[in-house]
């Protein structure tokens, strides 16, 4: 697999464009803020009375209805959640883009499971960072990059630059070069980017902690120490493994937490975690997956998620890791300052 790097892509593609992001979410705050700080021109397509307009005025963008942002764009990179996106697209984006203007996406979802099928003439590229966009926004401040992702679906002949050069420009202006940029497809990054997260980074990870945390309380032991080992410490862990992989973990550890590892981890992620693991996976691939989610969404009334959704959240916040925790970490005061996430600002 192709990984590039700073050297392997020109800023100054990117710089003389146009670009409008749509959305100003996780992913379109850390991108449009990454791009102005790298000298791109860039303006920022929300819908009018959206709650995002000041919080990316404060910012020093540019803010313009989606439709007057598109019609002024030669890139067009479409960071609104996934669930919108399609009404977004054929309401806003494609009466209004230019013939020769490029699509981006940062993940391939909509284009992938055909829920969105853009026009012929326009090149059609992905972006796609391996990491939340606060995360994006935050490494890229302190120097450094989130590796990403680049492919491209389709290219134009009339375009000055090939849509992989565009592309790579773009993911330089957003840090990710810093940190490599591998060459892949929509269907590649989506398929294991929807697996990644449904069985391990976020499904997986916050079932095993529950699961982890429960089992002790239900046990008789204080929230206090469970929340500690279950989930606190996650990140401790997570930071030797991310730093140098998981023997660097090891090396870290204990001689005894070492050999808890060898001898119980895979009595709980056994056969049985793979079999279950491997239907998601066929969920996902056979668009099962996206069909339930986006039918999930249609039963939003204010979109802000369906009944599925809404249900787990509720569930969630009434779960005492969550209540323990927010008492913990209240006194924790170095957490409060440079949070990853302000939902002031970001």
């Amino acid at each position: 697999m192709k990984i590039f790097y700073d050297d392997d892509a020109n800023l100054e593609i990117i710089k003389s464009l146009k670009v409008a992001i749509i959305g100003y979410g996780s992913q379109g705050h850390a991108h449009a803020n990454n791009l102005l700080d790298s000298g791109v021109n860039v303006v920022v397509g929300l819908r009018g009375g959206s709650a995002s307009w000041k919080k990316a005025e404060s910012a020093g963008l540019i803010v313009m209805e989606v439709s007057d942002a598109v019609r002024e764009a030669d890139f067009v990179m479409m960071l609104a959640p996934d669930e919108f996106q399609q009404s977004i697209f054929v309401n806003q984006i494609k009466p209004n883009l230019k013939t020769d203007a490029v699509l981006g996406f940062a993940h391939g979802f909509n284009i992938h499971f055909k829920k969105i099928i853009p026009d012929e003439k326009n090149a059609v590229v992905m972006i796609a960072p391996k990491g939340p966009g606060h995360t994006v926004r935050s490494t890229f401040q302190n120097g450094g990059g989130v590796p990403s992702l680049v492919a491209v679906y389709q290219e134009t002949s009339s375009a000055k630059f090939s849509a992989l050069d565009i592309a790579l420009s773009y993911a330089k202006a957003n840090g990710g070069t810093r940190a490599g940029v591998l060459h892949t497809t929509f269907r590649e990054e989506t398929e294991t980017d929807l697996f990644g997260e449904q069985a391990v980074l976020c499904g997986g990870l916050t079932a095993l902690i529950r699961a982890g945390y429960e089992t002790l309380v239900d046990a008789g032991y204080s929230k206090e120490m469970a929340y500690f080992e279950c989930l606190h410490e996650t990140k401790l862990i997570v930071d030797l493994i991310y730093e140098g992989g998981i023997s660097n973990m090891h090396y870290s550890i204990s001689n005894t937490a070492e050999f808890g590892d060898y001898v119980s981890g895979p009595r709980v992620i056994g056969q049985e975690s793979k079999d279950a693991m491997k239907k998601i996976l066929a969920d996902i691939q056979s668009g099962k997956f996206a069909d339930n989610f986006l039918e999930d969404c249609r039963q939003s009334n204010d979109g802000s998620g369906g009944p599925i959704m809404k249900k787990n959240r509720e569930n969630l916040a009434a779960h005492s890791i969550e209540e323990v925790g927010l008492d913990i970490r209240s006194k924790m005061k170095f957490l409060g300052k440079d949070k990853l996430v302000d939902k002031s600002k970001n």
